[in-house]
């Protein structure tokens, strides 16, 4: 199951947030051979022109468990302020038998506030 968390991204500005993924017993969940994938839209159906990939990258050490997601300002110039978007991050791998898994690691949404200098 996915943690909840909502954002607030600043129409305008660059924006990133790293996430640190841990396993049950409290220690880093190991990256390793994991992709990321995390879009942003204004709502669950939106069709692609409402969506935002954020640009997802595994920090290295991938041991370490350190995800970050990322929008540069041009992006997020182009998002409504005062909407509420919804977005979510996915984990992928493929396992031993040649299965692509994929794992939902966090969702939530996001607020947008409105840039006064532009």
């Amino acid at each position: 199951m996915a943690y909840y968390e909502d954002i607030v991204i600043d129409q305008g500005s660059d924006f990133a947030v790293e996430i640190h993924l841990v396993e049950t017993d409290g220690s880093k969940k190991s990256l390793v051979d994991h992709a990321v994938a995390a879009k942003l839209k204004k709502t669950f159906t939106s069709d692609s022109a409402d969506t935002y990939t954020f640009t997802s990258i595994v920090a290295q050490p991938a041991t370490d468990g350190i995800i970050t997601i990322s929008l540069t300002n041009e992006q997020t110039d182009t998002l409504k302020p005062k909407k509420k978007y919804v977005y979510d991050v996915e984990l992928s791998f493929v396992d031993s038998d040649g299965n692509t898994i994929i794992e939902r690691v966090l969702e939530g949404r996001a607020d947008v506030t409105p840039s006064v200098t532009r």
